[in-house]
């Protein structure tokens, strides 16, 4: 008998209780809030805040880890669409970019003045030479496009150098700075004319046989001489004298010229059709 008070009590008071949350709710509800019964309602609140706090905090994180599990894949989808288009735009603005760089290189050239009514051939820059004993370029133009041996080649800055060998799709140019290569050049503020030789990849010119008594200074502009026999065009820009000195008791000056053309970033070059016989 006694065993069945004890089992039979909680049922009562779990009742009781239900009867008792009926009835508060629908006193409160007939009340909107008010009264005792609204204020018995916010004691409640108040009383069981802290407990809904902390199992909102322990169950919020289970909460998205299974939320995180179920949207993962896809997720991780758009995370490999959006990388491939951003890897797309930015190839898209590189490719425009270079596309806007070589379009301004060959306006630059489009006009020399310095070429005159000579023909011109525009060729790009495939491959340097990676020999020690030769300064060289390779571009993609040979006697298909009407190139030969010889013949001058610039930018717009000036003289690059001339075609040392040409097959039908390819030709060789040896450029200025090239130990091997000489120019004749001419002083553009008094007309003193020179030979410049080349010393090296990334080496100034030498000037030669520059009389004491000649007047040049650091600044002075160089062409090409253009005289009978001459390789090259007149008035071509070739150089800019960067150092003068004259030792005591010489009878000569030691002159150092660079190019105007910037011989490190060739890309599109001209190759002039002539020959001093035209």
């Amino acid at each position: 008998m006694a065993a069945y008070r004890r089992s039979a009590r909680p049922r009562f008071i779990l009742l009781l209780l239900v009867l008792t949350a009926i009835t508060l709710v629908t006193v409160d509800t007939r009340a909107n809030g008010g009264g005792l019964t609204g204020a018995i309602r916010g004691r409640a609140h108040d009383v069981f805040a802290p407990v809904q706090s902390a199992t909102h905090s322990v169950l919020r994180p289970i909460g998205d880890f299974f939320t995180g599990a179920f949207h993962y894949g896809s997720l991780k989808r758009e995370n490999s669409q959006l990388r491939d288009q951003l890897a797309q735009a930015r190839g898209q603005a590189l490719g425009a970019s270079d596309a806007q760089r070589e379009l301004k290189i060959l306006s630059e050239q489009a006009h020399l003045d310095f070429v005159g009514n000579i023909p011109t051939v525009t060729a790009q820059v495939v491959d340097t030479t990676s020999s020690n004993f030769e300064v060289s370029i390779q571009i993609n133009r040979g006697t298909g496009s009407g190139i030969a041996v010889n013949m001058p080649v610039v930018t717009g800055g000036g003289l690059v150098g001339r075609v040392a060998q040409v097959s039908s799709q390819r030709a060789t140019v040896l450029l200025l700075t090239d130990p091997t290569f000489s120019v004749g050049v001419r002083l553009t503020t008094n007309g003193s004319v020179f030979v410049a030789d080349g010393t090296g990849r990334g080496n100034p010119l030498n000037l030669e046989l520059v009389d004491a008594t000649t007047q040049i200074k650091t600044g002075d502009k160089l062409v090409t001489s253009g005289l009978n026999l001459e390789q090259y065009p007149k008035d071509i820009p070739v150089a800019t004298v960067r150092s003068v000195k004259t030792a005591p008791g010489q009878l000569q000056q030691d002159v150092t010229i660079v190019p105007t053309a910037d011989l490190s970033r060739l890309e599109y070059v001209r190759v002039l059709q002539w020959s001093p016989q035209s």
